[in-house]
């Protein structure tokens, strides 16, 4: 009837010359449906993406992959992006980012000193990282809350100032947050943390950053990312009986292995899909993140469609229905490389130790152990993390405990459990699964990271002890869950996790073996069976959610001046229009050098929201040519051989500015934002090297510094730590034209050479400003 009354209506329209815009509410009235329940006035627009696709499809002139549709759907500029896979860089427009406390402080930090009011789109803190995992939930958050008071102040008065939501401490694990309330099919949202993949359950792009591209995103920048290849997946048979969707991932990483994912995104389809529910597709996609993927995505189904109704987002699924077609993959498509998986025939997995990708069936595992002299008997089992704690997970959890309990068995090993949010800890509760793990000898840890990301205080064994543990998280690399590295760490499933603990051994196999009662009497345990979904509705529990007030313009963001975590940026210093005189060379690097050895982690962790005290650790791991050794260079005016970061110090103080010459690849490894920040902040101009890793350059270009590269890189030898350095020509910096720089020698002999760039016309426009962060203030202040 309605579609009628429509064309009615248009035929009216037109007949009586009614001018369109009276027309225009009527085509908007479909699309008006909410992003999620706290941002009632922002919209999804599969509109946008739908003109997009088809910009794009004319283009290419084939079939697309959905994760080649969702991300050309986020172009800046579809009619003119060159396009080829793996190889040319992407202007995207991500619709929503989110941050966790450990990378939020930098990021928000960032943001605050680039003067912008508010942030461009919709955004939010998720407070999972700093809880320490040690006598059980309540304790342990009201001991977190403690002793991180001040970093939490901090980023709920950021968040409120500058329009930013923010989850507290207690309310979950991002990733968690992110399914239940903000990932929807065809989403692009970017995150601060390595699992953001976990939101392609819900059929979007989710991807992990670093927070300088949160801060762009959020400031309404184009995000840049090299165009993904797209490796398919595809699943045939169904999953039954003791196998999960873990196994899934636990099989791809197998094939795959730690590497095999870098670059691509994964991308499952096929008639198997529809026999996993849509929390089992999001730990599919959660641990791609083990095998370098970018992401990884499910194609939209009734499966996803169940779970945005039982999470309130009935609305988003029927919008979803109207536009189906985007979000599944076209017929045809072409992958870069196809993986093929039998569910029907796929059998519970357990990969370890050590390693993610060294995948065993359960039914060979304690044969393996032994042979390879792995301890068998299993210390702890625990069970939760961003990858598994669904309301399935814990419902097939508790229906293994169940049935020991029956038999008057209780759990062999010790058992945690950790809820991923305070939903789901609120619903199994209510429904009687927590009280079951618990009499089988559980201990319920806080809506958290906790033990999965090394926040455990353990006890039940010594330091350097070889033991055993099982998990349902997604990282077993050594010492990460309790730093130490005797600790055998396996990844399984939840259920197989509960099987396991219960028997205390590796040498279980549920599928085959009995356990014995406390009658004496063997029994077998059956396969778990349990709803993807609570029957009735979900439990809220308690509210940790604080919504940005409409104007938080009044609000003051607490940052102690004596703070030893925390320190407001300032905006570093424009380019003064001349050319660079004179630099000193701080330090000549030999060899490689990771942003490792720029900005170490470990220890100086707690400093990530403390410029100052972190830089401390600047180039404290680079070799310095002149003496062969780390963390020791000539100071050019004393002649006295000192640490690199206070040398850098004394020649700020002083006024001077300085170079680093660096080797090959520099930069490479993790993408944080300190190794950029940290040497522009001590005082550092250029950075001249033979060549760098591509994340680490733009890092350094956003915050004003200049990264030059030999135009023959035999030119590395013509430069001496002793020596001074002038870059000529900044007057007339253009893309693609090289700088000149002059290299003074103390016997007043001077070198010419040539240094290329990469630098395109806003880039350039950034190194004037002092910074990116500079720039987009000044781009602010013109159009207001």
């Amino acid at each position: 009837g309605s579609h009628a009354n429509i064309f009615l209506f248009f035929q009216h329209a037109l007949n009586s010359g009614v001018r369109r815009y009276h027309v225009a509410p009527v085509l908007c009235q479909r699309a008006k449906v909410a992003m999620s329940h706290f941002e009632p006035n922002e919209y999804i627009d599969y509109e946008k993406l739908e003109k997009n696709i088809n910009i794009v499809r004319k283009r290419l002139d084939r079939p697309l992959t959905l994760s080649e549709k969702i991300v050309y759907g986020h172009l800046d500029d579809p009619a003119k992006q060159e396009i080829e896979r793996g190889k040319t860089y992407l202007r995207l427009r991500p619709d929503r980012v989110a941050m966790q406390d450990a990378t939020a402080q930098m990021a928000m930090l960032q943001f605050i000193s680039s003067g912008l009011p508010k942030v461009a789109v919709p955004s939010t803190i998720h407070c999972d990282h700093l809880i320490e995992a040690q006598l059980g939930g309540e304790k342990d958050l009201r001991r977190a809350k403690d002793i991180n008071q001040e970093v939490y102040n901090f980023l709920a008065t950021a968040g409120a100032k500058y329009g930013v939501g923010f989850w507290k401490p207690g309310s979950g694990i991002i990733h968690q947050i992110i399914l239940e309330n903000y990932s929807y099919p065809g989403v692009m949202l970017i995150g601060t943390d390595s699992h953001t993949p976990n939101g392609g359950g819900l059929g979007g792009i989710c991807i992990g950053v670093g927070g300088a591209d949160a801060v762009d995103v959020m400031a309404g920048i184009p995000w840049e990312l090299k165009c993904p290849k797209v490796i398919g997946v595809k699943l045939t048979g169904k999953l039954s009986g003791w196998s999960s969707p873990k196994d899934v991932i636990l099989k791809v990483a197998g094939i795959l292995t730690v590497k095999g994912g870098t670059g691509a995104i994964i991308e499952y389809h096929g008639p198997g899909v529809d026999s996993i529910s849509c929390t089992g597709m999001a730990t599919i996609c959660n641990m791609g993140a083990e095998i370098g993927a970018t992401t990884s995505i499910f194609p939209y189904n009734a499966r996803m469609k169940k779970y945005l109704g039982k999470t309130g987002r009935a609305d988003i699924a029927a919008l979803a229905d109207e536009f189906q077609k985007h979000l599944v993959p076209d017929a045809g498509c072409q992958y870069d490389q196809v993986i093929e998986i039998n569910l029907s025939e796929l059998k519970p997995h357990i990969n370890g130790p050590f390693t993610p990708d060294l995948a065993h069936p359960v039914s060979d595992i304690g044969a393996v152990a032994e042979k390879e002299g792995w301890p068998v008997d299993i210390r702890v089992g625990l069970i939760g993390s961003c990858t598994n704690s669904s309301y399935e997970d814990m419902g097939r959890s508790a229906a293994v405990a169940k049935q020991a309990l029956a038999h008057g068995l209780k759990c062999k090993s010790k058992f945690t459990i950790t809820p991923g949010s305070e939903q789901i800890r609120a619903t199994i509760e209510r429904d009687g699964y927590a009280q079951i793990l618990r009499e089988v000898g559980g201990l319920v840890l806080a809506n958290a990271c906790g033990p999965c990301i090394g926040q455990w205080d353990r006890k039940d064994i010594k330091k350097g002890e070889k033991n055993t543990i099982v998990t349902s998280y997604n990282r077993n690399f050594t010492g990460r869950n309790d730093a130490n590295p005797e600790t055998h760490a396996f990844v399984t499933s939840p259920e197989i996790v509960t099987a396991l603990s219960i028997a205390g051994t590796l040498k279980f196999n549920p599928e085959t073996d009995y356990l014995t009662g406390a009658d004496g009497k063997k029994f077998k345990l059956e396969a778990p069976d349990a709803d993807e979904l609570p029957k009735l509705e979900f439990d809220p529990g308690q509210d940790t959610y604080q919504y940005p007030p409409k104007d938080g313009s009044g609000q003051h963001v607490d940052v102690s001046p004596t703070s030893q975590r925390l320190q407001l940026l300032e905006p570093f210093d424009k380019w003064d229009g001349k050319d660079l005189e004179d630099m000193l060379i701080l330090i000549k690097v030999k060899g490689k050098c990771t942003t490792d050895h720029i900005s170490a982690a470990g220890p100086w962790l707690k400093f990530r929201g403390h410029l100052d005290n972190i830089s401390n650790n600047l180039l404290i791991g680079a070799i310095n040519i002149e003496n062969g050794k780390a963390n020791s260079v000539r100071n050019a005016l004393t002649q006295e051989f000192g640490p690199v970061p206070d040398t850098a110090r004394y020649y700020k103080k002083m006024g001077i500015k300085w170079a680093v010459v660096g080797d090959e690849n520099y930069g490479e490894g993790s993408s944080r934002e300190h190794a950029a920040l940290e040497p522009r902040h001590l005082g550092g101009r250029v950075i001249i090297t033979k060549s760098f890793a591509r994340i680490h350059e733009t890092n350094l270009k956003k915050q004003g510094l200049l990264p030059l590269t030999f135009a023959d890189p035999a030119d590395y030898n013509k430069i001496h730590p002793v020596d001074k350095l002038s870059i000529v020509g900044l007057a007339d910096f253009a893309p693609g034209k090289p700088l000149k720089c002059i290299i003074k020698h103390p016997n007043g002999s001077q070198e010419t050479i040539l240094l290329n760039h990469t630098f395109n016309e806003s880039q350039i426009e950034w190194f004037q400003a002092g910074s990116a962060l500079n720039r987009m203030k000044e781009l602010q202040q013109k159009s207001s």
